[in-house]
């Protein structure tokens, strides 16, 4: 029997590209190092680093970078048994240039990468029912038939009782018709249990400038557990018609890659480790969720004070402190 998992996260793995050191532009920087990215794939390490059972779920090109992918995400404990080489495109590169403050600007090389080539193929029932939570993002859902994918199984986790969360992790410049994006999250979201945004986001996925607005309007299309990260001002929820603010720790930012999946991670941790089931969840109160939301604010806060999206990720000794009373 397979061991079982906490968390299938599903969509792009890339390679980051991270200056040797920020306040330039990418035109001179003098040396790069490669590290793994893409939002899902930070995610998966997220977990894994915490003590979560993680899977990635996507492709990548059957290239050198594919290859570097596969080898580190194993390397930090997540299951790559379904991260599928393909020599349909190359594997997606991204090159982070970040000012004096810690701002980021990207340079995308991922045209037609290989991302994008998820498939029917890739659609594994059985792997679904393995896992407690599937996590999946937007950026690698440019085709139809990833597009599809995506939806059936994030329909039929949710049919199967499992936690569907998403972080669209917004890219607009991907998509050469952004309204084909808006139409998708319109299918999306409403199969989804958890939603997160960021401030920044709310407007395009939702239709609202103010937070709690755009909190309500997730509400609406039946998500029990939205909520909007606000960088340094922490997170924002809505459980059962309250919503509920939780501020962010204090943190010396160094760069801002990465924050939200941090966010992510620690919140799906929690949800994970207390919830087996969305029937389980649907039953917390505001006040176990106000905890989870918090830890997953601490552990964003801990990827913002290193360069890259991985490398601040924390193992669990490094925030056992912090862990609320109910994962102890």
């Amino acid at each position: 029997m397979p061991d079982a998992l906490d968390v299938i996260c599903i969509g792009e793995a890339l390679v980051d590209f991270l200056p040797d050191a920020p306040g330039r532009r990418v035109r001179d920087v003098g040396a790069w190092v490669p590290g793994p990215g893409g939002s899902p794939a930070n995610i998966a390490v997220g977990l894994s680093r915490l003590g979560a059972r993680a899977a990635m779920l996507g492709a990548v090109g059957q290239d050198e970078f594919g290859h570097f992918l596969v080898e580190h995400l194993a390397a930090e404990g997540v299951d790559v048994s379904h991260l599928r080489r393909t020599d349909e495109g190359r594997t997606g590169l991204v090159f982070i240039s970040l000012s004096g403050k810690g701002e980021r600007s990207f340079s995308y090389y991922r045209t037609r990468s290989a991302e994008l080539f998820l498939g029917e193929r890739d659609l594994d029932v059985a792997f679904l029912e393995r896992t407690r939570a599937v996590h999946l993002g937007t950026n690698s859902l440019l085709f139809r038939e990833a597009q599809r994918t995506v939806l059936r199984m994030a329909r039929a986790a949710s049919a199967a009782g499992k936690i569907v969360s998403c972080d669209p992790n917004l890219r607009l410049h991907m998509w050469p018709d952004p309204s084909d994006l808006k139409a998708l999250l319109a299918q999306l979201l409403p199969a989804c249990t958890v939603v997160k945004l960021s401030e920044e986001e709310i407007e395009f996925a939702t239709g609202e400038r103010d937070a709690e607005a755009a909190l309500a309007a997730l509400a609406r299309q039946g998500v029990p557990l939205p909520v909007v990260t606000r960088a340094e001002k922490g997170a924002v929820f809505r459980w059962r018609d309250v919503v509920v603010e939780v501020p962010a720790p204090a943190a010396q930012l160094v760069d801002a890659t990465g924050a939200g999946d941090g966010f992510d991670a620690g919140l799906l941790f929690g949800l994970t480790r207390r919830y087996a089931v969305v029937d389980a969840l649907m039953r917390a109160s505001a006040q176990e969720l106000r905890e989870l939301v918090t830890f997953g604010c601490a552990v964003g806060s801990r990827v913002v004070e290193k360069l890259g999206a991985v490398a601040g990720l924390p193992r669990r000794d490094e925030v056992a402190d912090l862990l609320p009373p109910l994962l102890r």
